[in-house]
């Protein structure tokens, strides 16, 4: 059987974190995962994980200054340190949450020196992160919800993954960003199964719920547990009015 994972950036926004891990757990979820939780400390998520009987898959690494255009830093040259820092709080929130994952966002970048940028700090983050036990990712996204991010392809991720050489390095597969740069949904997954840390999903095109659109998921769903896939999908999808009304997916898509 499929399992899931709530993405609380976008499921249950309306709640705060602590009370979206527990509408997440009623609704019959797996898991949990957000992208900045730093606005709530971490003995408050914590506890909210142990009584929900929840774990927190992911956290990502904050963005930076988004008001600036800031959307990660850790490739762009000439910003290490500020990278590093999001690093450190990052992997220090998820060893007291007990995160399975960090997410290392790149940032808009671009070039040799980005590449070796981000190579360096997560040469960094992996370092750190293997002292708890924690995984690093690393996520491509399609350039037309993220213009100018560096890392734009499955390729590129797992020759960056190869180049880093870090037992805890692992890909961060979104069926959605993949779909809509690379189209092969299916066969860039059992390409990179080795390499994938954890997968996500949503509808394409529109990033909805996962039941409409171009990508079968039933099919997906399929395939994934042909490949032996068994840890918690990542439902990352904008529901289009209150969460609660889009779940019907959770049933109609299970095998």
């Amino acid at each position: 059987m499929i399992k899931y994972s709530a993405n609380l950036g976008f499921l249950w926004r309306d709640l705060p974190l602590a009370d979206a891990i527990f509408a997440a757990k009623a609704a019959g979820f797996d898991a949990v995962e957000c992208h900045w939780p730093y606005a709530n400390p971490a003995e408050e998520i914590g506890l909210a994980l142990r009584q929900a009987g929840l774990s927190m898959l992911v956290i990502n690494t904050a963005p930076g200054n988004q008001e600036a255009g800031d959307f990660g830093l850790a490739a762009i040259a000439g910003r290490t340190l500020e990278a590093r820092r999001a690093i450190a709080q990052a992997v220090d929130y998820a060893h007291h949450i007990k995160a399975a994952s960090v997410h290392v966002m790149a940032g808009k970048a671009e070039g040799e020196q980005a590449h070796h940028t981000f190579i360096d700090n997560l040469q960094y983050a992996c370092e750190l992160a293997a002292m708890h036990d924690i995984s690093i990712l690393i996520e491509p996204l399609n350039r037309h919800d993220a213009p100018g991010y560096f890392l734009g392809n499955t390729q590129q991720a797992k020759d960056i993954i190869t180049a880093v050489d870090r037992p805890n390095l692992r890909l961060m597969f979104d069926c959605y960003h993949v779909a809509r740069t690379e189209g092969d949904v299916v066969g860039r997954l059992a390409h990179l199964i080795d390499v994938i840390g954890h997968i996500q999903f949503a509808s394409v095109p529109d990033r909805g719920p996962p039941d409409k659109g171009d990508l079968d998921y039933r099919t997906l769903f399929l395939a994934l547990e042909k490949m032996g896939w068994s840890a918690p999908l990542g439902a990352e999808y904008r529901p289009p009015a209150e969460t609660e009304a889009s779940l019907g997916w959770m049933t109609g898509l299970q095998i």
